[in-house]
C-alpha cells in the first residue's frame, strides 16, 4: 500500500502498530494524570512506590523510564507536594530512600482508576482470552528484544 510517507509502506508492520497504540495510550493518560496533578513519570514514581516502598533514585529511574537527573526533578516535585518523603538509608548515607505519604497513595488511587478506565476503553474490543495472549504477545517482544528485568 503506497502512502506519501513513503512508497509501498505497510501501516499494518507490528513495529508500527505498537508505536501508534503506544502515542494513544500517552497521549490518554497525559491528559488524565493532568486532571489529578500528576505527569505520567510522576504517575511511575507512585506506583512502585506503592509497590515497594524505600527505592532509591536511580530504582525510580529505572522503573519510570527516565534519567536519574530527571528522576531527582520529580522527586523535589513530590516532596514538595508532600505525595512523597525521602531519608537517608540506614547503611548507606549518599543514597535516599523514598516513601509515599498518605496524601501521595491518595493521589496514586485517583491516578490508577483513571489510568485503569483508559485501559479498559483501549481494550474493549477483546475478549478475556484475547487479552492474556496479548499480554504473552507483548511480554515476549520485550523479552526478546530488551535486556533482562
Amino acid at each position: 500500500m503506497a502512502d506519501a510517507n513513503g512508497p509501498g509502506y505497510d501501516y499494518e508492520r507490528p513495529g508500527f502498530l505498537i508505536k501508534q497504540a503506544q502515542a494513544v495510550l500517552h497521549a490518554e493518560m497525559t491528559r488524565a494524570l493532568a486532571s489529578h496533578g500528576a505527569t505520567i513519570s510522576q504517575y511511575a514514581v507512585l506506583a512502585a512506590l506503592d509497590q515497594e516502598s524505600g527505592l532509591s533514585n536511580a530504582e525510580l529511574a529505572r522503573r519510570a523510564f527516565i534519567t536519574p537527573q530527571s528522576m531527582n526533578e520529580n522527586l523535589r516535585e513530590l516532596e514538595q507536594r508532600a505525595w512523597v518523603i525521602r531519608h537517608q538509608h540506614p547503611d548507606h548515607g549518599r543514597i535516599l530512600q523514598t516513601e509515599l505519604t498518605k496524601a501521595g497513595r491518595s493521589v496514586l488511587r485517583h491516578c490508577e482508576a483513571a489510568v485503569t478506565a483508559i485501559e479498559e476503553r483501549m481494550l474493549a474490543g477483546l475478549d478475556a482470552g484475547q487479552r492474556r495472549d496479548l499480554a504473552v504477545a507483548l511480554r515476549s517482544c520485550v523479552t526478546a528484544l530488551g535486556p533482562a528485568r
